[in-house]
């Protein structure tokens, strides 16, 4: 048995590594991230995740293969990864003084099978100031993030209160994570010999 990380995200494998694991391969699927037009954002969320358990090749039938997706939402809206700084600006901006979601939809598949989890989390961000959004919007740490942060890094200063999964907002729900994997029949727990 393989476990496959169907991600490329460095901090997906560092939160792996958290409780264990490290992955026997890491391949990133190919699918098309956009929502679909009226989707919310928990469905869409799933249905990503799902998409790209299916899209990872697996060499054998008891390879396990684990995605994740996370998408930040302000009510029905899905802020997504920013495509320049600007609208990482208008993210920030939004999210500014107000509570959102962030949704993490992990799925776990070996054969056939998949088993898919979500993780939903309320973050409340600080209204930022000229000087903290243009610092963070140099820092670069915005690129390639849902909403346009990243709890972990800068923005953790940003994050006066949390409800819910801090690893669900880095991206890897670990409770809900190990529920699956082993729900799949990836051993966990390994004794030290």
């Amino acid at each position: 048995m393989r476990l496959i990380l169907g991600s490329a995200s460095p901090r997906r494998r560092d939160l792996l590594a958290q409780i264990g694991l490290t992955p026997d391969a890491v391949i990133p699927p190919e699918i098309d991230e956009t929502p679909r037009k009226g989707e919310l954002p928990r469905p869409c969320c799933a249905r990503l995740a799902r998409e790209k358990a299916a899209a990872v090749p697996v060499a054998g039938p008891d390879d396990v293969v684990l995605c994740a997706d996370t998408v930040v939402a302000l009510g029905r809206r899905i802020l997504g990864k920013p495509a320049d700084a600007g609208e990482a600006a208008a993210f920030l901006t939004a999210l500014g003084g107000r509570r959102h979601q962030v949704i993490t939809a992990v799925a776990v598949r070996r054969g056939d099978r998949v088993w898919l989890r979500e993780s939903v989390s309320a973050v409340k961000m600080k209204r930022l100031s000229d000087a903290e959004l243009n610092s963070y919007l140099d820092s670069g740490e915005w690129m390639g993030k849902a909403g346009g942060y990243a709890i972990q890094g800068r923005a953790g200063a940003f994050i006066p209160w949390i409800s819910g999964s801090f690893t669900g907002i880095v991206g890897l729900p670990l409770a809900e994570t190990a529920a699956l994997l082993a729900a799949a029949g990836c051993p966990l727990y390994r004794s030290a010999a």
